[in-house]
């Protein structure tokens, strides 16, 4: 059975400007049930717009080049701006924390991009930097990963600020800082990344994922599309297991010194 190539017509900015009137039901019902929103919805779909518009004019003379070293730049950028939405995210910090996530951040999202990128989606190491692959493929990758981690390391400190009696006592029983924090440190990777098994498992059933979506509505074959989820899926899962283990690793060896004693790290100042 032959299927029909459909080709989507480009979007012009009229068929932006009628999609943002869909915004108007959102403001009528803040409005009506006092939600306090509008003024931030403004703004988001304001930032929206102008973010998404010069991100596409950089992206435009990136991929027009395709130099390494451009390339690296915006990943290494993307990375940063990651690393600092994830601290931000952790309700209780401490001094280090940026640095504790943004190597979880660095680490697990890169390692696992030029894997993807240059040896699954290229097939050639070499060409790791092509920017129409990376740059999209660290973003989504980046985009999961911070929030795994932030949820992983929020909970891992509320437990150890919540449960420091419990912990003093078992290491005043003998117990080793691991043996004693191993339990938090794995319930806290497990609800990192539950949010992206829970993702996997009802993904083609219950939602389509914006990149697979994107892709249909732009004419692309829907068996390339699916295969191309999967791969990303099964990369965004890679990179925040990993993720959450170094962020939690690297925490807990922040509330632990050499003399296997139980320390609360200074609160962080406003600035990392």
């Amino acid at each position: 059975m032959m299927m029909l190539a459909i080709t989507m017509p480009a979007i012009s900015y009229l068929q932006v400007a009628l999609a943002s009137l869909a915004l108007l039901l959102v403001m009528a019902i803040s409005v009506w049930l006092k939600l306090g929103i509008v003024k931030s919805l403004l703004i988001a779909s304001f930032r929206t717009v102008v973010q998404l518009s010069l991100i596409g004019l950089v992206l435009a003379w990136i991929f027009a080049r395709e130099q390494w070293y451009e390339v690296l730049a915006i990943l290494t950028f993307m990375s940063i701006i990651a690393s600092i939405a994830a601290k931000n995210r952790v309700k209780k910090p401490y001094q280090g924390l940026f640095w504790d996530t943004a190597l979880a951040v660095f680490v697990s999202s890169w390692v696992v991009a030029i894997f993807g990128g240059g040896w699954v989606l290229l097939d050639n190491a070499a060409t790791w930097f092509r920017p129409q692959v990376m740059i999209p493929l660290l973003g989504l990758i980046l985009g999961n990963s911070l929030t795994a981690v932030s949820l992983s390391m929020n909970q891992l400190v509320s437990s150890f600020h919540r449960e420091q009696n419990m912990i003093n006592t078992y290491l005043a029983l003998s117990a080793t800082p691991w043996e004693t924090a191993k339990p938090y440190v794995i319930a806290a990777i497990q609800n990192g990344i539950t949010p992206t098994i829970n993702s996997m498992m009802v993904v083609g059933v219950v939602s389509l994922p914006g990149m697979m979506t994107g892709q249909i509505l732009a004419g692309a074959d829907p068996h390339q599309a699916v295969l191309y989820q999967i791969i990303t899926l099964f990369l965004i899962a890679t990179s925040s297991t990993l993720g959450c283990t170094i962020a939690t690793l690297l925490m807990f060896r922040r509330f632990f010194n050499s003399q296997w004693q139980f320390v609360i790290p200074p609160y962080a100042k406003t600035s990392h």
